[in-house]
């Protein structure tokens, strides 16, 4: 009959290993939240904010007034000469059917001399930040506007989740840029020190870690990349 069994040695830790380990480990946990906040709110433009050379300027249409005031700031101070809004519907009442055209009304008051488009996207299944990708992507290639590098304006904790969505949208010929204004409510450099910044960074770090491991997009420019369902799951009403 064969072995089936074979004496083998293991090194386990003692008590004072397990508290070292554990200390290691806690220490480890510490330093990679506090710096959390920082690391979700990254600012990585790609463009050099030369004028017309500069690219487009992708805004994140639900960011609020206060916020889209800073992104105006941030236009003017950069040179930006091409501003497009992106955004879904607006559930609530309003005079605006999106969000999208709710900043971009809001933006070309305040930045004269400056092309600001709204490309609003559709009520969909489909993440809603990469659906605003893929509707700014598609917008830009039917009226040939070049899309070689672009920047995105996102808000704090929001925004490297933006530029991972933006960047699978529209593919490695597009150098995608990332501003993350900073909200004017919540410490996120600081968040544990806040409940608005807190429950922000959290949310938004379990929202990246799904979109790391869990979301997988349709192939470009088919049916299910925009809608998230297949042709057949959709209402006949529905485009």
């Amino acid at each position: 009959m064969p072995v089936l069994f074979r004496r083998h040695e293991v090194m386990l830790p003692t008590l004072w290993g397990c508290l070292l380990a554990l200390g290691l480990l806690g220490g480890a946990g510490i330093f990679v939240g506090r710096h959390l906040g920082a690391w979700l709110a990254v600012s990585d433009p790609a463009a050099s904010g030369n004028g017309a050379s500069v690219g487009l300027l992708v805004v994140e249409g639900w960011l609020g007034e206060r916020e889209l005031d800073g992104a105006a700031a941030y236009v003017r101070q950069h040179g930006y000469q091409r501003v497009v809004t992106s955004g879904g519907p607006i559930p609530s009442f309003s005079p605006f059917a999106s969000y999208a055209e709710r900043a971009a009304n809001h933006l070309s008051h305040r930045l004269p001399g400056v092309s600001v488009q709204a490309v609003p996207t559709p009520q969909t299944k489909q993440d809603r930040t990469y659906a605003s990708a893929v509707w700014v992507r598609d917008w830009a290639q039917q009226r040939a506007v070049p899309v070689e590098t672009i920047d995105v304006y996102s808000l704090g904790a929001h925004a490297r989740r933006t530029r991972i969505l933006y960047r699978l949208a529209f593919g490695e010929r597009t150098n995608v840029g990332i501003i993350a204004g900073l909200p004017q409510d919540s410490d996120i450099l600081r968040w544990w020190t806040t409940s608005e910044a807190s429950k922000q960074v959290l949310a938004e770090a379990l929202s990246l870690a799904w979109t790391q491991c869990c979301f997988w997009p349709a192939a470009r420019g088919s049916h299910e990349e925009r809608w998230a369902v297949p042709p057949a799951a959709l209402p006949a009403s529905a485009p």
